[in-house]
């Protein structure tokens, strides 16, 4: 897609970003056709922060809320004047172009400081979550080659990498955000003394060249580290202009810890792109009513967050809050239940434009500007690649046929797509393969296009002949009043070869009984095939998740088959 040669019949893209992208709208906004072009140098923090700071230096970048309720308004000269003190910072401690530092930072604004600064100086941005143990630590920090870290001062966490750390010699250097610590240094108080002009350096980190790592969610596996080029943040114009459809005069609200990928999605590359401000609150423990009550008070037009918080929110009286500024709503990170969808357009008036990806992309499908979402399908592939259902074979699966989602790789390093797995080979050979990234997700294409997600290779439930997606079960089960939210997966059995089995957990109040488990499966005896009726039915307080919040069925199942 870089330099293409269709970039003269299309048109460049309004502000800074038409440098960059070409797109073709139908008369609906919905887009049809993009281009990139004049990436090969392109460094976000020098060619979009940078230039921002200088076309709309007082222009409001982020408006960030502190979990002690401080607010924050940084600007786009702000962004510049603190990330150049921290390059400059960073640089005095040693890191340098092609280092790897692990920025374990909450919803912190010093991590907005941090990535910029990183990408100025070309070391390697490698984001991790705070909920991570020092087993967890330990093997980032060696499956990454980690040269530094930038760690919240909350809770143990520095605890838990000075744990990981007695184990793995290659720390440069070890920084601390917003407290003190014997061994660490103070990032608050040291910063304050460097310069606020940081030139780009005359071989500068851009194009090609790695820029930011993520390490996967491991649900089924030890997570990989997917690594990302300096032209990944273009890709995110499709997220953010036609997915979030942020305004340059709004404000954009994306549920996500910064240890996460989706971060990167939601709160800086394409937002700022199309030169749109994003909200952040750095809370520790999400409460629906505080997050509307946020929303409201901050006007808030455009907002993303996982299926997870949008069960919750159906759960509360919207009623009560004033969400007229609210223009667009959107969610990825696993598939969205139709049962919720339905609620949450009957509170709000809104339709929740699902979306899907991976850590190894951007928006590969999604419900965008202009789309008609149907209720329970991820979209329509987007323009920014070419998508294929391929079954077992790697051939095409026909319309309504179930086939795995892969996505056609061109010969010039696609742009939003990974570069490959960090140090591993043969698991990059093994997703990156005759053509096609394999992205191990299933799903079908219906008449007009729309893709409708079936669930995991992994998860696939293989029972008497028949192959059966956890996710048409799981929107079943979720039409139930009584149910939060489920998880299904097989279980061992000795005619069928597999089972079927749904762990379910209750809304608040509801008690488990046995009158409750006749009724639940009296419903779903009514209302399900019955190759897809769960033999067994588990009520449970909680689903296993990634820190990322996904649900880890691979550990429901492996408990089971263990037993076996």
């Amino acid at each position: 897609m870089d330099n293409s040669a269709n970039v003269n019949k299309l048109t460049p893209v309004e502000g800074i970003a038409g440098k960059y992208i070409s797109t073709i709208e139908d008369e609906n906004g919905l887009l049809k056709e993009i281009e990139f072009h004049n990436t090969d140098d392109f460094n976000f923090g020098f060619d979009v922060v940078d230039v921002l700071a200088e076309k709309c230096p007082d222009k409001t970048a982020m408006m960030h809320i502190s979990k002690a309720g401080k607010e924050r308004r940084i600007t786009f000269k702000d962004m510049m004047y603190y990330s150049n003190k921290s390059a400059n910072y960073l640089h005095y401690l040693g890191i340098k172009k092609g280092d790897r530092v692990l920025l374990v930072l909450k919803r912190h604004y010093q991590f907005w400081f941090a990535l910029l600064a990183l990408h100025k100086i070309g070391a390697i941005a490698v984001p991790c979550s705070y909920l991570l143990t020092k087993k967890d630590f330990e093997y980032r920090l060696k499956a990454g080659s980690i040269s530094a870290v930038i760690c919240t001062a909350d809770g143990d966490v520095s605890e838990e990498i000075d744990k990981a750390a007695k184990n793995y010699n290659g720390l440069k250097a070890k920084m601390l955000v917003g407290g003190s610590k014997d061994g660490w240094h103070k990032v608050n108080r040291d910063v304050r003394f460097f310069s606020p002009q940081f030139k780009r350096p005359p071989l500068c980190a851009c194009g090609n060249d790695t820029a930011i790592m993520f390490f996967t969610s491991g649900t089924t596996s030890y997570p990989k580290m997917a690594a990302h080029s300096h032209k990944y943040p273009l890709a995110h114009y499709v997220t953010a202009k036609y997915w979030h459809q942020v305004e340059p005069d709004g404000m954009h609200f994306t549920i996500s810890d910064t240890g996460w990928g989706k971060a990167l999605w939601g709160k800086i590359y394409g937002q700022w792109l199309a030169e749109a401000p994003v909200f952040t609150y750095d809370y520790n423990e999400f409460f629906a009513k505080e997050i509307l009550s946020l929303m409201e008070k901050y006007h808030i037009t455009s907002f993303c967050a996982p299926p997870t918080v949008f069960r919750m929110l159906v759960h509360v009286d919207m009623s009560k809050f004033n969400l007229s500024h609210l223009h667009n709503v959107c969610t990825a990170g696993e598939a969205l239940n139709p049962e919720v969808y339905e609620k949450f357009y009957m509170m709000t008036g809104l339709k929740i434009m699902e979306g899907f990806g991976q850590t190894e992309t951007t928006l590969v499908a999604a419900n965008l500007k202009g789309m008609n979402p149907k209720p329970g399908s991820m979209g329509r592939p987007s323009p920014m690649y070419e998508v294929k259902l391929l079954n077992d074979l790697d051939e095409e699966v026909m319309t309504g046929e179930v086939g795995e989602i892969c996505i056609r790789v061109k010969e010039d390093k696609q742009i939003g797509l990974f570069l490959g797995y960090y140090l591993d080979e043969e698991k990059t050979a093994s997703v990156l393969r005759d053509g096609y990234y394999h992205t191990g997700d299933t799903a079908y294409m219906d008449t007009d296009g729309y893709l409708w997600y079936v669930g995991r290779s992994d998860d696939i439930i293989k029972s008497a002949g028949f192959r059966v997606g956890p996710f048409e079960i799981e929107n079943e089960i979720m039409k139930l009043p009584y149910v939060i939210e489920c998880a299904v997966t097989s279980v061992p059995d000795k005619v069928r070869g597999q089972a079927i089995k749904a762990s379910i957990v209750l809304a608040k109040g509801v008690e488990v009984s046995d009158k409750l488990k006749k009724e639940t499966m009296k419903y779903l005896k009514n209302n399900l095939a019955s190759y897809k009726r769960p033999k067994f039915v588990d009520f449970v307080k909680e689903l296993p998740k990634t820190s990322s919040g996904k649900v880890r069925r691979a550990e429901i199942k492996a408990k089971d088959w263990e037993k076996k």
